[in-house]
């Protein structure tokens, strides 16, 4: 995780920073992709204000608490961070479940059976994957962490099957039926 802390109307103090920044980290256990971190410690007269953003992948959560003393605003304003990261991390779960009970295995009938005689040079292996339910920009990313040339994928909005590959220019091409 990607952490900034920046002081507004104090004096840095690296005792605060490495605070926050150990309270921040925590939260990093429940994510499994990169975020980016972004705390703003603040004082105006006797309110000590702290104020997190973070970006999960694209997801901005942020959360701000003002208290008298701004060990606590940083408790405060973490605990709240936490509970808007299980409670976006659980719609996602859920969504994802929503879907698994329309997603299908891809099976014989969706494709047409080829038969191969021994006496043929190429040999079809059969390879049975479960088509989850996903955005084509997720497909993607899915396609881009992984090192094989296809992906087939439920298209979220449609639930059709589709295959996004790598073409040979190193672009991405997407097939989907009509």
């Amino acid at each position: 995780m990607d952490i900034k802390v920046t002081f507004r109307h104090t004096e840095p103090m690296e005792s605060l920073k490495a605070y926050a920044e150990e309270k921040i980290s925590k939260i990093d256990r429940f994510l499994d992709s990169h975020a980016e971190a972004h705390i703003v410690l603040g004082v105006e007269k006797f309110r000590h204000q702290a104020d997190v953003t973070l970006n999960l992948n694209g997801t901005i959560i942020k959360a701000v608490e003002e208290t008298e003393d701004m060990y606590s605003a940083i408790d405060q304003v973490m605990d709240k961070l936490e509970k808007q990261v299980k409670r976006h991390l659980s719609k996602i779960r859920n969504h994802r479940t929503e879907h698994a009970r329309n997603e299908t295995k891809i099976s014989k009938q969706e494709f047409e059976d080829i038969s191969v005689s021994s006496s043929d040079e190429f040999v079809i292996e059969e390879e049975k994957v479960v088509a989850k339910p996903m955005d084509p920009e997720e497909a993607a990313m899915q396609l881009n962490l992984s090192n094989k040339d296809f992906l087939v994928f439920r298209n979220a909005k449609s639930n059709k099957l589709n295959v996004i590959y790598k073409k040979a220019d190193g672009n991405l091409g997407l097939i989907r039926p009509t």
